[in-house]
């Protein structure tokens, strides 16, 4: 030890520090946000885009609500497609796989996709994933002969596969169902399904691939069972037909989807999805009414498409 080195004096009248005591800033996050998804046409039927939320007006149970949450065009969505298994339409989506789930793939990271295929009845083959290939199995269709067909039960079977997801901010529902529009089994009312879309925030899209019958000396497609066009237009969705009469005795009738897919991602892409917080903190278990409206001067003569009229609380 070197001599220069001496032992330090000890401290003196020095008192002990205390810790500050540790405060936690507690956050509360709210979870029962309400989405409104719309868009907005001109006179002409031509979509507006460049709005904002200040152009907008939303209310609940007609009271006005503050607009939370705003987003232009539909990035993330939680899609479950509907597939008529009985037969007339199997081939088809066997073919067009991968162009329906290249739809999917389009859309934001979160997104989960499902798959359920019915006859008489429905089955949940795919549960809700972000995995395209688990969706792509669903698409394999059995072989079946003699059955019936029951859309608007597996339409209902795909509204409860919802339930229980919260969904995330500016999350759409989407149900895409492909058929040939001809039910024959269900025991669920058409009516009875819509109402569950509006009250779910679900939207469907529906695609008939149509069979076809003589009528008048000439080929014509056979109509829909009722409700299933309006089950499409009247939850926010859209209606399409494939195929035409010209290629109805066609052993490859030209059944491509991908020009209807690309039609149903630009619809979603030109939709407005706005978020509020409702007015009751309790879940209550009532139908709320929601309202939207222009409230800009230059935007009034704009019509809006509000394409949920609508929430029960506690299922949303």
């Amino acid at each position: 030890m070197p001599s220069s080195w001496s032992r330090p004096p000890p401290c003196r009248n020095v008192r002990s520090i205390e810790p500050a005591p540790l405060v936690i800033d507690v956050v509360r996050v709210r979870t029962d946000l309400v989405t409104a998804p719309a868009f907005v046409t001109d006179r002409n039927g031509r979509r507006i885009l460049d709005l904002t939320a200040a152009d907008f007006e939303l209310r609940e149970d007609g009271r006005v609500v503050k607009i939370e949450t705003f987003a232009m065009g539909t990035e993330r969505v939680s899609l479950v497609f509907v597939l008529d298994a009985s037969g007339s339409t199997r081939d088809v989506l066997k073919q067009q796989r991968e162009t329906a789930l290249a739809l999917f793939a389009r859309f934001r990271k979160g997104s989960e996709v499902a798959v359920i295929r019915f006859a008489e009845t429905a089955e949940l083959v795919a549960p809700f994933s972000s995995d395209s290939d688990n969706a792509l199995k669903g698409f394999e269709l059995p072989a079946l002969t003699n059955q019936g067909t029951a859309i608007f039960d597996a339409v209902a079977t795909a509204i409860r596969v919802f339930d229980g997801r919260r969904a995330g901010v500016a999350e759409r529902r989407i149900i895409i169902l492909i058929s040939d529009g001809l039910d024959t089994r269900s025991i669920t009312r058409p009516s009875a399904v819509l109402d569950e879309t509006r009250v779910r925030g679900v939207s469907v899209y529906a695609i008939q691939i149509p069979l076809y019958t003589p009528r008048d000396g000439r080929l014509g497609p056979r109509p829909a069972s009722k409700g299933f066009r309006d089950l499409a237009e009247r939850s926010g969705g859209r209606f399409f037909m494939t195929s035409d009469a010209e290629f109805a005795f066609s052993a490859n009738p030209p059944n491509d989807l991908s020009l209807v897919f690309q039609a149903i991602e630009e619809d979603l892409r030109g939709q407005f999805v706005l978020g509020y917080y409702p007015i009751r903190a309790t879940e209550d278990g009532r139908f709320h009414s929601i309202g939207l409206k222009l409230v800009s001067k230059d935007k009034r003569k704009l019509r809006v498409h509000l394409l949920r009229d609508g929430y029960t609380f506690g299922v949303r």
